[in-house]
């Protein structure tokens, strides 16, 4: 039989070893409780991703949308309880230079690498969208074109073909207390920031927004940090390692945004919900919940981008981002495309 497999082509040596290689693998997948939870974890992953039927191919399609349908009942769960407005007290905004207004500091945990920015006036940060009209923006285009001190970016967007033009945002956009953008009626996940410059985190209607005055907002989730207290208590939150994009916000007012770079081996693969909500609880912070993430995560300070995303394009384009000046009320957004 050695003699045999000797005299094989480099082709029939090389479909042997695939074959093989495939039938070790499948069987440490599908047969082993190290493989089934990396099967598992691997489709948390993916489901995250807007290419979620991936996951049939590594647990199958009723488990996928099994593992689909607990996901969005978890965010909505842990995105319905009302906040305590009074646990933050945010001083009257007062002038500040470029330089006293943020601080930027390198993290680094077991499996990633990013940023973490403090935003000292919360009445600095704007939600700013895309000025192209049918087309997102890199984030550093927009901090260059309004004066911005810094970025990152915000709400989701829907980008089906994966060519990564970034105008279909989803869920709702306010900047100024005007409505850019809102593709439902109903409670949607949004984070914003109310005109006295508290973090709102959580599933409201617009109505409801209104009635809290918020001003600046855009959709994404979960919510993981809630009047001081964790809402992940167990696991890792049920969505994989990822790049992620979060804000939190401390009793001061003090505003927090951690931007993690991911899916780059050997510079960061990612963090997961529950080490994100770790990094605010040891910094103080009592509410704080998840921007848009994956290759869309990214932080701009002075026109330069400071993380590493993970798109294949580079810096993505956009429709949305919070964005931090030094004189917030000189700026004027208008809808999606014109300004």
């Amino acid at each position: 039989m050695l003699a045999r497999v000797q005299g094989w082509s480099w082709y029939k040596k090389t479909l042997m070893a695939l074959s093989v290689l495939g039938f070790l693998g499948s069987n440490f997948m599908f047969l082993t409780p190290y493989g089934t939870e990396l099967r598992m974890s691997l489709a948390e992953m993916v489901i995250m991703t807007q290419h979620r039927w991936y996951a049939w191919f590594l647990v199958g399609g009723a488990e996928r949308d099994r593992m689909v349908e607990a996901l969005w009942e978890r965010i909505t769960s842990m995105g319905e309880e009302p906040q305590n407005f009074n646990l933050v007290q945010v001083a009257p905004r007062k002038q500040r230079t470029k330089d006293e207004l943020i601080h930027v500091e390198d993290i680094a945990g077991k499996n990633y690498r990013g940023k973490m920015m403090w935003v000292y006036d919360p009445h600095s940060i704007r939600m700013v969208v895309t000025s192209k009209q049918g087309w997102g923006e890199r984030i550093t285009e927009m901090v260059k074109r309004t004066g911005a001190v810094a970025g990152v970016n915000a709400g989701g967007f829907d980008d089906p073909d994966g060519l990564g033009n970034g105008f279909a945002p989803i869920g709702l956009i306010m900047s100024d207390s005007q409505v850019l953008y809102q593709d439902a009626d109903g409670k949607q996940p949004i984070v914003g920031f109310t005109r006295e410059g508290k973090l709102v985190v959580g599933n409201y209607k617009l109505e409801e927004l209104r009635e809290l005055g918020v001003k600046e907002a855009a959709s994404f989730y979960p919510r993981v940090i809630l009047d001081g207290k964790p809402l992940i208590t167990s696991g890792e939150g049920g969505t994989g390692i990822q790049p992620r994009t979060a804000v939190g916000q401390k009793a001061d007012g003090t505003v927090i945004f951690i931007v993690i770079d991911g899916r780059q081996p050997g510079w960061s693969i990612g963090a997961t919900e529950r080490e994100v909500q770790d990094l605010f609880l040891a910094q103080g912070v009592v509410n704080a919940g998840f921007l848009d993430g994956g290759a869309s995560s990214e932080l701009v300070v002075g026109g330069e981008l400071l993380t590493k995303p993970s798109s294949r394009y580079g810096e993505r384009r956009l429709p949305s981002a919070f964005l931090v000046f030094d004189e917030p009320d000189k700026i004027v957004v208008t809808s999606l495309g014109r300004g």
